[in-house]
């Protein structure tokens, strides 16, 4: 199995920053793609950015500009950085791994328990 966590999440003014971290553990695995997904009260959980193990990353178009994902393959992390928020970008923040289990040789999405992410003023 693989554990997920997430970190980084808070309150922030419109047009602040913050920073999201996640992390992945566990043993015989290796990560295919990562990502970020957000889900805000009384709405569906919507795709934010997803990055590959290699080649380009992928945003929707509501945080093109201003989010920017990046990971670490040698930490099992990915990153969510997060600029100019607006009040619409507050929700649960959650990280999604998708790791090839050796144990079965099959893939699997594993998620973290989620973050919250407050822009107010």
């Amino acid at each position: 199995q693989v554990q997920v966590v997430e970190s980084g999440g808070g309150l922030v003014q419109p047009g602040g920053s913050l920073r999201l971290s996640c992390v992945a553990s566990g043993s015989r695995f290796s990560i295919n793609a990562m990502g970020w997904y957000r889900q805000a009260p009384g709405t569906q959980r919507e795709l934010v950015a997803t990055i590959p193990s290699g080649g380009s990353a992928d945003y929707a178009d509501f945080v093109k500009g201003r989010f920017t994902i990046s990971r670490d393959n040698a930490k099992n992390t990915v990153y969510l950085q997060m600029n100019s928020l607006i009040p619409e970008d507050t929700a649960v923040y959650y990280c999604s791994c998708n790791a090839l289990l050796y144990s079965t040789g099959t893939s699997e999405a594993f998620w973290g328990q989620g973050t919250q992410v407050t822009v107010s003023s």
